[in-house]
């Protein structure tokens, strides 16, 4: 599932650059029988199957070695914070980060409690597993470290990483390139007006108009 995000546009540029490591590590290889079993019934009875918390603490181990307070370790999860730009800001002030991606039913309760430092759902709706979590928030870290992108304002002027006085984020302003009329359709004249504070200014303006809407 992984290979197909991992292997294009800015994620793979920031990998082939060395601005980023990214490593796969399939807990499966750290089952402890011959089926390679991960998960088992719940105690106490009900559906579905629970991931193992010694398959996933072998496979945390492996990573980590003795340097457990070198890592970050995050459980995807929907009891976790729900994530957003912020939490991408954090996130990318870590050095090493270790994404755990469960699937169906759910993780043994002592996996939150003693092997991960937080957890994080991507929002409030069901999907298989914490997979796609996890590319989507490798995506949106990546594209913050230095050098990732080919201009260095190019994520400081994206949706939510723009802010009003009060430091709240803000939707990005509405955006157009060429041509200049299109079907009757212009484009607003202040942008071609090569008046740059002007041009600021309609932006921020656009900006918060467009987030008041939305939210």
């Amino acid at each position: 599932m992984f290979q197909g995000p991992l292997s294009e546009s800015i994620v793979k540029r920031a990998q082939e650059k060395g601005v980023v490591k990214i490593n796969l590590v399939n807990f499966r290889d750290f089952a402890v029988n011959k089926h390679k079993t991960v998960d088992d019934t719940p105690y106490g009875g009900g559906a579905g199957m629970v991931l193992k918390v010694n398959v996933l603490d072998a496979a945390i181990s492996s990573i980590v070695g003795k340097k457990r307070s070198e890592y970050h370790i995050v459980l995807m999860t929907p009891q976790g914070e729900t994530f957003n730009q912020r939490k991408a800001e954090q996130l990318v002030k870590k050095e090493k980060i270790i994404l755990i991606c469960g699937h169906y039913e759910g993780f043994d309760e002592r996996i939150r409690q003693y092997l991960v430092d937080e957890q994080i759902s991507l929002g409030n709706f069901v999907i298989t597993g914490g997979e796609i979590s996890a590319m989507a928030i490798t995506d949106a870290v990546v594209r913050l470290l230095p050098g990732a992108l080919g201009h260095d304002e190019s994520s400081a002027e994206e949706s939510f990483s723009l802010q009003n006085e009060k430091g709240e984020y803000l939707l990005e302003y509405p955006i157009y390139t060429k041509p200049a009329e299109y079907k009757g359709w212009k484009v607003p004249s202040v942008l071609t007006s090569g008046n740059h504070p002007e041009i600021k200014k309609w932006r921020l303006t656009e900006a918060i108009k467009r987030t008041k809407k939305s939210f």
